[in-house]
């Protein structure tokens, strides 16, 4: 099982801010150079978490984002839920699109579904708060970045 590069690109927004001060702004760029990642692809990832409640835009000169929620009410499973575009893990999981001739017969399919359950039940134990145990960590780590960015 995989998850989807927007989904990714979630979840490390998402962490990012988690490991800010509470009331502190980001902005994409900065979240972009942490990572070293496009921020062409992070605004559309900022636009649908915030459309989704979990992040909060403010507009303006000093602006930013900043997280909408406790990183307590984020869970995991429900976020990758929210980001991937299915869980397709074989042509029969498509049943538009299925054209394989031992569907009706085929355990494979059985077993799939089964551990794709378990694999989102897992995620579903965990919120964005199980996974900054220490945010200073993550903050020194996302300062090294910058720097060597910046330089």
């Amino acid at each position: 099982m995989r998850l989807t590069l927007y989904t990714d690109y979630s979840l490390r927004v998402l962490i990012f801010l988690a490991s800010k001060p509470k009331e502190e702004l980001s902005n994409i760029k900065e979240i972009a150079d942490a990572y070293s990642i496009s921020k062409n692809h992070l605004m559309k990832v900022t636009y649908e978490l915030g459309k989704n409640g979990l992040i909060e835009t403010i507009r303006g000169r000093n602006g930013g984002i900043k997280l909408a929620q406790s990183p307590e009410d984020i869970n995991i499973g429900k976020l990758v839920r929210t980001t991937e575009e299915d869980f397709h893990l074989v042509e029969c999981f498509d049943a538009k699109n299925n054209s394989c001739v031992i569907t009706p017969v085929c355990g494979l399919k059985h077993v799939l579904g089964k551990a794709l359950n378990a694999y989102l039940s897992v995620l579903d134990e965990y919120t964005l708060a199980d996974l900054i145990q220490n945010p200073m960590d993550y903050r020194f780590l996302f300062q090294e970045q910058q720097d060597e960015a910046s330089t």
